[in-house]
């Protein structure tokens, strides 16, 4: 289950992944999209799966912000975390903040100058509310001390179609999803969420660079299994992802798209996700009640 529309990362990420995965144990690994709620369908889809190892998901970093979101408006939970066995992790890389060709900035600087003389002017697209992309985007918005517009979408092939279509002018994307339309010209980054400057975007300066110190976000993507789905199933699919990030077809997609592979099998990669959704957890709170607009 990959819980967004085709186009972004999860998606991106999933079919290769299936693809490897079918090679290593003999037998289809079909791609399911499930979107909605900023990837709150397909999560709790899988969540409340039967845990027999047949339905498992591909989720991106935002699965850890919706309870949290849940829990800040006080509502009735989509899932809790304790109902996901981690397999592994495929990938993480940090977003990249992308303009349309059309607006007249080349630099973070001149956006924010742009942004504080156009209070509320620009529009900016997200994969859904306290999403994926919308999280980075509120981080860099809250550190400069601005305000603009939000166009929450059911994903992030639909929030990058809206900056193509020039519908919005800048989002945050990750690498796998905007590569190539920034090699085609069609977007414009200017800057990274990275700790450290993505090898594929050399000259893009990172925001702890620019001198904002807070502002460090990756979008990651993981599988993970219904909790309570037997010891014996989780290593026949921990094995198969383990082996399937091996597989050169694999390497050579995630290449394409300039998405750095970053396996970890599930001990490693609980203590990833647990680290990482406490800080996602405490940001939701810093971001506030963010409600969407009819």
């Amino acid at each position: 289950i990959v819980a967004f529309p085709p186009g972004g990362v999860a998606d991106i990420t999933g079919r290769p992944t299936a693809a490897a995965m079918e090679k290593v144990l003999k037998q289809p690994v079909a791609v399911v999209n499930r979107p909605g709620a900023a990837g709150a369908v397909g999560n709790a889809a899988v969540a409340n799966a039967k845990p027999d190892g047949y339905t498992i998901l591909m989720a991106l970093s935002s699965i850890s912000v919706i309870p949290a979101a849940d829990e800040l408006f006080n509502r009735k939970p989509a899932y809790s975390l304790d109902q996901f066995a981690p397999i592994a992790l495929i990938s993480a890389d940090p977003t990249i903040l992308v303009t349309h060709p059309s607006l007249p900035v080349t630099s973070v600087k001149e956006l924010v100058a742009l942004a504080r003389s156009k209070p509320n002017d620009l529009v900016f697209s997200s994969s859904g509310i306290y999403g994926a992309l919308h999280m980075p985007m509120e981080m860099f918005i809250h550190a400069a001390k601005i305000k603009m517009r939000h166009l929450p979408t059911p994903g992030g092939g639909p929030a990058i179609t809206a900056l193509l279509g020039g519908h919005v002018m800048l989002t945050a994307g990750g690498p796998a999803a905007i590569s190539a339309h920034v090699k085609a010209g069609k977007m414009r980054p200017i800057a990274s969420w990275g700790a450290e400057r993505h090898a594929s975007y050399p000259a893009i300066p990172t925001f702890k660079e620019l001198g904002y110190k807070d502002v460090e976000y990756y979008i990651w993507a993981g599988m993970f299994a219904p909790r309570g789905t037997p010891d014996s199933v989780m290593k026949v699919l921990r094995d198969a992802a383990r082996r399937a990030v091996q597989e050169p077809e694999f390497r050579n997609a995630m290449a394409k798209v300039d998405s750095l592979v970053a396996y970890k099998d599930a001990p490693d990669f609980q203590k990833y996700w647990e680290a990482d959704a406490k800080r996602l957890a405490a940001l939701v709170k810093v971001v506030g009640k963010v409600e969407e607009k009819k």
